[in-house]
This record gives C-alpha cells, sequence and structure tokens, in this order.
C-alpha cells in the first residue's frame, strides 16, 4: 500500500483544468499505480471520492467508493469503487438538492451545497472499457463533487451563499445527526 499526498486548495493544481486520458495511456504502469495509490489514499482519509488533481496529477481521473460503515458517512447506501476516466455528465434531474459538502482539499469545513440528484456519466473503467453509469442522490452527488475537481472546481465555488459554511468541528457537533447527508 501507498500513499499519496493530497493537494489542499492554494496549490495550483487545485485550479487547473485537466487533461483527458488516452487508452493507450491508461494501459501504462505509471497510470495503473496512479489508480491504485488513488484508492488507497482516498480509503485511508476515510473518503468516498477522490480526483487525480488532488494528488498532484491533471489527469481526468476519478475514483469513488462508498462502504457502508464509512464512519465519516454514516448511513449510507454503499457504492462499489468505481473508477472513471474522461466523465462526462448529464444531469437527468430538472431540480437541486442542497445537502452537506467536504472536501480532503478543503479540510476541516463543510458546507451545504446544490447538486442535481440524477445524472447519467460517461466514461471509461481502468481497463479502458466504455462506462455508462445512471447515479441518484449521494452517489449522483460524489461523481459530481469530484468531476468540479477535474474542471478546477472546490464545493466552495457552488455555494449560493456562504450561510452554512461551517468547521468540521461546529458540523459535527450543531448539524450533524445520523442522517444527515455529507460529503
Amino acid at each position: 500500500m501507498f500513499l499519496l499526498k493530497t493537494a489542499r486548495l492554494g496549490n495550483p493544481i487545485i485550479r487547473s483544468a485537466t487533461e483527458p486520458v488516452s487508452k493507450e495511456e491508461l494501459k501504462s504502469a505509471y497510470l495503473q499505480n496512479l489508480i491504485d495509490g488513488m484508492i488507497q489514499t482516498m480509503r485511508d482519509a476515510d473518503g468516498v471520492g477522490i480526483a487525480a488533481p488532488q494528488v498532484h496529477v491533471p489527469k481526468r481521473i476519478i475514483v469513488i467508493e462508498v462502504s457502508p460503515d464509512n464512519p465519516r458517512y454514516p448511513n449510507r447506501q454503499g457504492v462499489p469503487l468505481t473508477v472513471i476516466v474522461n466523465p462526462e455528465i448529464t444531469s437527468l434531474a430538472e431540480d437541486y438538492h442542497e445537502d452537506w459538502e467536504g472536501c480532503l482539499s478543503v479540510p476541516d469545513f463543510r458546507a451545504k451545497v446544490p447538486r442535481s440528484t440524477s445524472l447519467q456519466v460517461s466514461g471509461l473503467d481502468r481497463n479502458g472499457e466504455l462506462l455508462d453509469i445512471h447515479a441518484e442522490d449521494f452517489f449522483a452527488r460524489v461523481i459530481q463533487h469530484e468531476v468540479d475537481h477535474l474542471e478546477g472546481k472546490v464545493f466552495l465555488d457552488r455555494l449560493p451563499n456562504l450561510k452554512t459554511l461551517t468547521y468540521l468541528r461546529e458540523y459535527q457537533k450543531y448539524w450533524q445527526s445520523p442522517t444527515s447527508e455529507q460529503l
């Protein structure tokens, strides 16, 4: 197991656009090792998703996994390990739902972010095979959050105002409940 250093807000890589990955490039040992490192880094931080720019690589790769027993995200329906290369999102919902999010690159903060509740995602899996995924609710939220990283955005950019922005400690004390939705 190896962990990758997580870039934080302020590092230029977090605000940079990313490059698509070719099928040939995806087969390289470098990118396969990168994906393995992203998975381990996400799991070590009890995260539910991570994007390549968060580990200092400007490529269009995201990794998502939601374990039902994840201590940071209680009462979540599980999502199996999902690697999406060159993701493209199509929103299927006309309305947006506001819910709590946080980020490994913006540690110690949470805020309510509006996101589409249903979407279609296309891209490649880690083996270069075509993916077409329908995602709803929390899974859809995590995908949108991670794809934002590929565009140089963080969840703070999606806030309609700063009224819900809170430190993690205060979020846990005053806002988190066993059924709270959070990212």
